[in-house]
């Protein structure tokens, strides 16, 4: 049976069991929404931007362990996906996203709305084709979904020109992939386990660094019990957090220039550093040189490229996280190391991480500690900048918690829009999102997309007034000179200004108006008394998202900190010190 190019689109959403599809309509994909309409079995989502449509997908892929799917036209269309899907990419998420294109005839014509899409996304996905003729659609869209989801896991682009979509052709659609050139390696080198595992079963002072591919292969059941066997400390990237209950004995902290001092400690001196799924990159290792110099490194990934290309290390074994932490787990044992562990617990115990002292100051430490009480079902997401830091220092990540965050790329804008994938996606958790006042701006048009489609989340917006991080980097390190990252700022102020005043122009926007005026509820909170009270309110609202904004001290920074540059001995623990 012959069947139209949008037709076996349709088609091919049902053979990979897709029931969301996160779009946006235009001009070249027009007949794809066309095929769409009515399809009771796959829920098409409208956001109110691309970049956002593609960031929902993220989190709905995150949360769910599905491929992400998203569609938008040609040109704009496609080009707006750009941010999102090197944000998707660089955190390994499986995405597959459809972009209209010009008919094949007016392609390089320099149509209306034709860009270069392949040549714009080639260098930041997986792989990137259009497709040319009408007989490959199928084979193409199959193979799509195989190596979004293979494999070091990523983002797929297909770009599909307008009269291919309408040509017609077979209906069959494949049941195998056949892909030349790409075979990805999930399975174990058994003599590189029995190697590493020699290596540990000597070791004194031992550490576990994981990272984000562990969350990746949903391994974390297998880490912990490879954890408990060994009794080997754990210390996690951002990316990785979670990856053991954060309120397991042997869960140390974060590493890097923002790390606990225990974990930078614990790695600066531990004589076999055991890594999973972790590309070594510089926010967690600071100075190179100086980075785990006492010690052994055995490094497992997924990716070949990733091993030594930062980090020189002894024992490489490339392949899947969970795969290769259940190979461990078969000759995995108890390790004498009680004098090791205790030394950890110590700098754990003399070194936490405390924001302020006066417990009157409304601080994100005390905010995220009420979201750890009061939610225990939930997904948490970010945006980049203190909020992300803050919320990784504090939150707690168990079985039934998530963490979702940009790493790689450090994409602000991100957190409302995960929020509504991931809610859309795990319908019966409570999902949160933690953003800064400037990121949330970025895609706040979602608030919309989160009414439309009823979601309950709550929106977190930590207040300060400031682009935070780059301001605290502006105070310690460019003698407070505050450029552009005072959100009061008008025409009228002094350009020279360093310091807020009573002076200082009303803040804009009202976030709780705007959150009113999107037809959401939105909330001020100003005491530390008013926070339970608010997130009380936030769960009674069961159709509409709820906005609470928490006005912050402006002068607050994100401790530890490890200056450029140094190594991750030489933190700055207090701001008091600088």
């Amino acid at each position: 049976m012959w069947i139209t190019g949008v037709e076996l689109f349709v088609k091919a959403l049902k053979e990979e069991n897709v029931d969301t599809l996160f779009a946006y309509p235009g001009g070249q994909a027009i007949d794809l929404f066309d095929a769409l309409y009515g399809k009771k079995d796959i829920d098409v989502i409208l956001p109110r931007h691309e970049q956002a449509l593609v960031h929902s997908a993220d989190g709905y892929a995150r949360s769910t362990g599905k491929v992400g799917v998203c569609l938008v036209t040609s040109g704009p269309g496609a080009t707006n996906l750009v941010t999102g899907i090197a944000t998707a990419n660089y955190d390994s998420v499986p995405l597959v996203c459809f972009t209209g294109q010009v008919p094949t005839y007016l392609i390089g014509n320099d149509a209306f709305q034709e860009v270069d899409t392949v040549g714009i996304m080639r260098s930041i996905c997986k792989y990137a084709v259009t497709v040319r003729k009408r007989e490959d659609l199928a084979r193409i869209i199959h193979n799509a979904f195989y190596i979004a989801k293979s494999g070091k896991p990523g983002v797929v682009v297909v770009d599909i020109p307008k009269d291919v979509q309408l040509a017609l052709g077979s209906d069959e659609y494949p049941k195998e992939v056949h892909i030349r050139g790409y075979n990805p390696n999930t399975s174990v080198h058994i003599g590189q386990v029995n190697k590493a595992m020699e290596v540990l079963e000597k070791a004194k002072r031992p550490v576990f660094l994981i990272g984000g591919g562990v969350n990746v292969a949903h391994a974390n059941e297998q880490m912990t019990k490879l954890a408990e066997i060994t009794g080997v400390p754990v210390v996690t990237t951002i990316m990785g957090k979670g990856a053991i209950p954060t309120n397991h004995e042997l869960y140390v902290g974060n590493l890097g220039i923002h790390g606990s001092y225990a974990a930078n400690t614990a790695i600066s001196n531990c004589d076999v550093l055991f890594s999973i799924g972790t590309r070594f990159n510089d926010r967690i290792t600071g100075k190179i040189g100086e980075f785990a110099k006492e010690a052994t490194i055995i490094h497992v990934d997924i990716d070949p490229a990733s091993i030594s290309k930062n980090i020189s290390v002894s024992i490489p074994i490339v392949a899947d996280a969970k795969n290769a932490i259940e190979a461990i787990l078969k000759k995995a044992k108890r390790l004498e190391i009680d004098q090791w562990r205790e030394s950890i617990n110590t700098w754990k115990e003399e070194h936490k991480i405390k924001m302020v002292q006066d417990t009157n100051v409304l601080t994100p430490e005390f905010i995220i500690k009420t979201i750890n009480k009061m939610y225990k079902n939930a997904i948490i997401t970010t945006d980049v900048g203190q909020n992300q830091l803050w919320t990784t220092q504090f939150v707690d990540i168990d079985n039934n918690k998530r963490l979702l965050t940009s790493g790689g790329l450090g994409t602000m804008g991100y957190g409302l829009p995960s929020a509504i994938g991931a809610k859309i996606g795990c319908p019966k958790k409570d999902v949160i999102s933690i953003s800064g006042d400037g990121g949330v701006q970025m895609n706040i048009q979602e608030i919309a997309t989160a009414v439309c489609q009823e979601l309950p989340i709550v929106v977190c917006i930590f207040n300060n007034g400031y682009l935070g991080n780059v301001r605290q980097w502006q105070e310690m390190f460019y003698n407070k000179r505050y450029s552009s990252t005072c959100l009061r700022y008008r025409k009228s102020c002094d350009k020279n200004c360093s310091n807020r005043d009573k002076c200082c122009p009303e803040y804009t926007p009202n976030f709780v108006k705007l959150a009113e005026s999107y037809g959401a509820k939105g909330i001020r909170v100003t005491q530390r008394n008013e926070v339970e009270k608010a997130f009380k309110e936030a769960k009674k609202n069961q159709k509409t998202p709820t906005i609470i904004e928490f006005i912050i001290d402006d002068t607050l920074n994100v401790m530890p900190m490890v200056p450029p540059g140094n190594s991750l001995k030489d933190m700055i623990m207090e701001k008091e010190e600088q």
